[in-house]
């Protein structure tokens, strides 16, 4: 879906939030969403890190009985 969006389209979206939110908001919303997506990062890579270690137990457990 995001492929087909290209430079120009793009551009057209931020020229639009630069008008609906105005150049002091866009910083502060910015911000926002790189925390959000830094927390999202974190949080996906301790769910992969658990299944890993569980399938790590499951695996030493089952080989020593």
């Amino acid at each position: 879906m995001l492929q087909n969006i290209g430079i120009p389209g793009l551009i057209l979206v931020l020229v639009i939030a630069l008008i609906i939110f105005g150049p002091s908001k866009l910083p502060e919303i910015g911000r926002a969403f790189g925390s959000t997506l830094k927390e999202f990062k974190k949080s996906t890579r301790e769910l992969v890190s658990d299944d890993e270690s569980k399938k790590d137990d499951e695996n030493k457990s089952s080989v020593t009985q």
